[in-house]
């Protein structure tokens, strides 16, 4: 049996003290931002010890839309030196200042809807929603073929694009649960409608486009088991047969005039 022992050394690592010249540099650090044109600065809030000799002086700022920011300034100075520098001045926020949101990138901004008349959004190489729509081959019978096939996207919808696509409609506006399907009647199905157009390809069997004018959902994609009220075979029955009248004329309303 080994009698090595496992031995841990801990290191502590000096924080440096607070230079009291530097901080007392109160006055100097002022001046600094009066020569550097600054505006709105208000009381003197604190020194911050950011290093050996190198202290962080912070004034409130008083710039109206600037609440809970500070003007700093940075300022060191020469070992055994008593002449302090100046190093930089800034605008910085502070705890509780009012600061833009972090940025989030457009394309992760993007909600479903966004895109309007006149945008353009491109679609990323590697978007996972879509895959190669067909490889050209150097067999010039495939390729004619392919031609008279209509074969000309780069890229169409993979399985995963086309599940997440039906998902969304399902559980959306288009599916069963819709407020307007669930207020029609039960048999008021799309699937067994007249103006139900169903797609083409793998989403044919649940999905189909409204072409009914009167329909709320007159050409959007719905699925087979969404309904309304405008569904082709919904037939409102007569209540009673109706009673012809006569024509009755009210001579009290007629004006008669004379030479007539």
């Amino acid at each position: 049996m080994s009698n090595n022992r496992l031995v841990t050394t801990s290191i502590a690592t000096r924080r440096a003290r607070l230079d009291r010249t530097c901080a007392d540099a109160v006055d100097v650090a002022r001046e600094a931002l009066d020569e550097t044109g600054a505006e709105g600065v208000g009381d003197y809030v604190e020194a911050v010890n950011e290093g050996d000799r190198l202290v962080t002086h912070l004034f409130e700022c008083e710039l109206p839309g600037y609440k809970g920011w500070h003007w700093a300034v940075v300022v060191t100075r020469a070992p055994r030196a008593r002449k302090v520098t100046v190093c930089e001045t800034a605008l910085l926020p502070g705890h509780d200042a009012i600061s833009a949101p972090v940025w989030v990138p457009w394309s992760e901004r993007l909600a479903p809807g966004d895109v309007g008349a006149g945008d353009l959004l491109p679609t990323a190489p590697d978007d996972d929603r879509l895959m190669p729509a067909y490889t050209f081959s150097d067999d010039d019978g495939v390729e004619d073929l392919a031609f008279e096939l209509g074969v000309g996207r780069t890229r169409v919808m993979n399985r995963e694009g086309r599940m997440e696509t039906a998902q969304r409609w399902y559980e959306g506006d288009s599916g069963p649960e819709a407020e307007i399907s669930t207020s029609a009647p039960a048999d008021a199905r799309c699937g067994t409608c007249g103006f139900f157009l169903p797609l083409a390809g793998s989403l044919r069997q649940a999905f189909g486009v409204c072409g009914n004018l009167y329909a709320a959902d007159d050409a959007r994609a719905v699925s087979a088991d969404h309904g309304c009220g405008a569904h082709s075979e919904v037939l409102v029955a007569a209540e009673g047969p109706v009673d012809h009248l006569e024509t009755v004329y009210d001579d009290n309303a007629v004006e008669s005039l004379e030479g007539e």
